[in-house]
């Protein structure tokens, strides 16, 4: 994988977040602790579920990484 989850999600950032993977997006750039460089599903996985704010997001992340996986495997 060439590009970082972190790098991948942050295209879908909108401000006035309209759906569920922008707002989830939002957050991750507001989190500056978020492992950034990581292409590692469990290590984000357990960082999200460590971290309570991002409860509420755990399956849009799921979705997030599968989106995340098509766009890596396509190059």
């Amino acid at each position: 994988m060439n590009k970082s989850f972190y790098h991948f999600i942050l295209k879908y950032r909108q401000p006035e977040a309209k759906d569920p993977i922008s707002y989830f997006s939002e957050e991750v750039y507001k989190d500056h602790s978020f492992p950034k460089t990581s292409t590692d599903y469990a290590e984000i996985s357990d960082y999200l579920e460590l971290n309570g704010e991002y409860r509420s997001t755990l399956s849009v992340f799921d979705k997030a990484w599968e989106m995340y996986l098509e766009e890596e495997n396509k190059k």
